[in-house]
């Protein structure tokens, strides 16, 4: 959920690349260095300075008036459970297209931001972003082991159970960030920042909740996927991991 709070508080008050250029200046040569502990400053320096360049080149994408691709959402905003479910499903193609969630995110943060979906519509996608990042997971592990298969399995049921018990409470949900959040979420100068709590406390409360069914989930997932002979008399290790 960084990425979120990264576009929100940083992504529309000034430009990025104050940061994102010096960031990379300075770490770049640490990089080189014979130092382990200097390598990993550098890395952090210019790992920090691409993903701040990458947010500027995602807010810059896209454009400020409605484009034809886009605007066909608006007619949706006002049906109800349906126009939720729409949404929610629009937030999962987006995330499968762009094979990252943290930068739909930070797509539907500027979409709000510049006033064509208001919170609750950017709420939803939110929700089907949660899900649709479980696709990555799900395509890595196709010819992967079965533990693997499993934790992507895990990782889709964690998501969709989450997504369900919002939407059942979505009003109330909405309220709940409204109130900790101050200021009119109907202000689409406030939506990046109520947008990255909900996606926050959505996560958060989903962890509280599903730690104590792992071993329920562990049992479907074994249920759902089961190891081959070959697979059960084979002993998995990390091989390229040297250190502790």
């Amino acid at each position: 959920t960084l990425t979120g709070w990264l576009v929100s508080i940083l992504g529309f008050k000034f430009k990025i690349t104050t940061i994102a250029l010096p960031a990379v200046g300075i770490g770049l040569p640490l990089i080189f260095s014979k130092f382990t502990k200097r390598k990993n400053i550098g890395e952090i320096f210019v790992g920090f300075g691409l993903l701040f360049l990458g947010l500027k080149f995602l807010k810059e994408s896209v454009p400020t008036t409605n484009p034809e691709a886009l605007y066909f959402l608006s007619a949706y905003t006002d049906l109800g459970f349906l126009s939720l479910a729409i949404f929610v499903f629009a937030g999962i193609i987006l995330t499968i297209a762009v094979q990252s969630s943290s930068a739909a995110m930070a797509i539907t943060i500027t979409m709000a931001f510049s006033g064509w979906i208001d919170f609750k519509t950017a709420a939803a996608l939110v929700l089907g972003q949660n899900i649709g990042t479980t696709v990555t997971a799900y395509l890595a592990s196709i010819n992967a082991n079965y533990h693997a298969k499993r934790t992507a399995r895990a990782h889709l049921i964690f998501n969709v159970v989450g997504v369900l018990w919002v939407i059942l409470t979505f009003n109330l949900f909405i309220e709940f960030i409204d109130y900790i959040i101050p200021g009119d979420y109907l202000d689409p100068n406030n939506i990046p920042i109520h947008l990255s709590m909900f996606h926050t406390m959505f996560n958060i409360i989903n962890v509280v909740i599903l730690i104590w069914f792992v071993p329920q989930i562990t049992s479907i997932v074994k249920k759902m996927v089961k190891p081959t002979k070959e697979e059960k008399q084979t002993k998995y290790k990390l091989e390229y991991f040297s250190t502790g």
